[in-house]
């Protein structure tokens, strides 16, 4: 693979991340406090749209796998989906005047099957880039750094273009800052304008500069590819792992607005020089960078450790990080230690992504040498499926925790003591629980650095003597 190929590669996740991580961070906040969702309501959205989305991943994947065009098996959907993918987005952070609770249901189901199309076949497209399994993590590792990458722009920016955008904001006293993100519905719209077509550019990119060097066949019925995929073992434990990593995630990414608009922005004061460090977005674009940092490790920690002992060591870290969290007091000081906390934990959940990316790329290798048939498409459908089913949990599950400490949604109410004890520990000990649940998991997977070696070498022989015999 060139150089072009792989940062290609990456302009894809690059675009689908800045996406995900608004709809995980941002969009529970936009439905309750902006929207008009009640907690409640929200939480159920939240989890019923995206159960129906993860279940369309596989259909998505079957198709993928036995789409044939002059373009390739995959490649076409980066190209098809691009302009949908955009308008979808502007739609989903669009406020009607009434008929709100449809509209969202509509637009958040519309823009996750929109999501399955593009993305499923984007996460498959690494499989037939390259059949090296170290090339796989190189490649998963560029991937996931424009992804953070992507991720810290839309982060960062978010809060600052929603405050631009709202001609009627004022500054407020106290910390000298904006007391928290705009929540005028013109704002949020017009913001998300500006990303989108930004997105729509980089998947036109992507499309552009990748290729499609391996020639892989799904060569069973379709009922036969999801018999084998459901009796293959580390599929299994694969999709248990990346379920509760995306989990860790969307539960602290979530919180984090909540968190700073009525916890950390009411209680910390930095002065004027560093106020503009008091804000969700900047403690979350810290940790994007981070983030970078992680994918960076993660093939040196991955050649040394194997990827399993890799994802385990990076997991037990951020169980005691999470942990720690809980006891920073909200102080200048405290606030200091926090970001600080941020970065190392960044740094350990960079690690991790890629590794499951490449992990899934050696499960449905280990699935073609063991049933003869290559089902990527179907396998890397389960990946997007996992993500999906994590941020669908783990939002819902925030917005109901929230619900039940008492969280207040009017804008400007005082949170109960009881509501900010439950945004410290959606921060810490919960986090905490689904990173030990995820080393439980993994312990079992059987697809270890040695086994690997011997499925690739079995694997390329076996692909060799296919083509000899054609």
């Amino acid at each position: 693979m060139t150089l072009k190929e792989k940062i290609g590669y990456g302009f894809g996740d690059m675009s689908s991340s800045m996406f995900w991580k608004l709809f995980s961070y941002f969009l529970p906040f936009f439905y309750s406090n902006v929207f008009g969702l009640s907690l409640a309501d929200a939480g159920v959205l939240m989890l019923v749209t995206r159960i129906w989305d993860a279940v369309s991943d596989p259909m998505m994947g079957i198709i993928a796998d036995r789409t044939k065009t002059r373009w390739g098996k995959y490649r076409p959907y980066l190209l098809f989906f691009a302009l949908p993918f955009a308008a979808c987005g502007i739609l989903l952070f669009t406020t009607p005047e009434n008929g709100k609770t449809l509209w969202a249901y509509v637009t958040y189901i519309l823009m996750m099957t929109v999501y399955t199309g593009i993305n499923v076949p984007y996460g498959s497209l690494m499989n037939v880039m390259t059949a090296d399994s170290d090339e796989k993590s190189v490649l998963s590792s560029y991937r996931m750094f424009f992804a953070y990458g992507g991720s810290f722009i839309a982060l960062f920016a978010w809060e600052p273009l929603c405050n631009m955008f709202d001609k009627g904001r004022a500054a407020v006293e106290g910390t000298g800052a904006l007391a928290s993100v705009s929540t005028s519905p013109d704002a949020w719209q017009k913001a998300m304008i500006l990303i989108a077509a930004f997105c729509f550019i980089l998947f036109i990119l992507s499309f552009l500069m990748t290729k499609e060097h391996v020639k892989s066949e799904s060569t069973v019925s379709v009922g036969k590819d999801l018999s084998l995929l459901v009796r293959n073992k580390p599929w299994w434990l694969l999709i248990g792992a990346a379920l509760a990593s995306n989990l860790f995630n969307t539960v602290r990414g979530t919180t984090t607005a909540y968190f700073f608009a009525d916890y950390i922005q009411k209680t910390v004061d930095m002065g004027p020089q560093w106020a503009f460090l008091v804000s969700a977005s900047i403690f979350l674009s810290m940790g994007e960078i981070a983030n970078m940092v992680g994918v960076v490790l993660a093939v040196p920690m991955s050649k040394h450790f194997g990827k399993k002992s890799t994802y385990i060591i990076s997991m037990a870290a951020l169980i005691v990080l999470s942990i720690a969290f809980f006891f920073l007091p909200a102080t200048t000081g405290g606030y200091w230690a926090m970001l600080f906390f941020q970065i190392v934990i960044s740094v350990f959940t960079g690690v991790i992504s890629p590794l499951v990316w490449s992990m899934y790329a050696d499960v449905a290798d280990y699935s073609e040498l063991k049933d003869g048939t290559a089902s990527t498409g179907l396998i890397f459908s389960s990946a997007s499926m996992a993500q999906k089913f994590g941020g669908a949990f783990g939002g819902s599950a925030v917005m109901w925790m929230l619900a039940a400490f008492g969280y207040n949604t009017v804008a400007g109410a005082v949170q109960t003591e009881t509501a900010i004890l439950g945004l410290r520990i959606l921060m810490s000990w919960i986090p905490a629980l689904v990173a030990a649940l995820s080393i439980l998991v993994v312990w079992f997977y059987p697809l270890t650095k040695q086994k690997m070696e011997g499925v690739q070498t079995a694997l390329a022989a076996k692909r060799s003597e296919k083509m000899g015999s054609n």
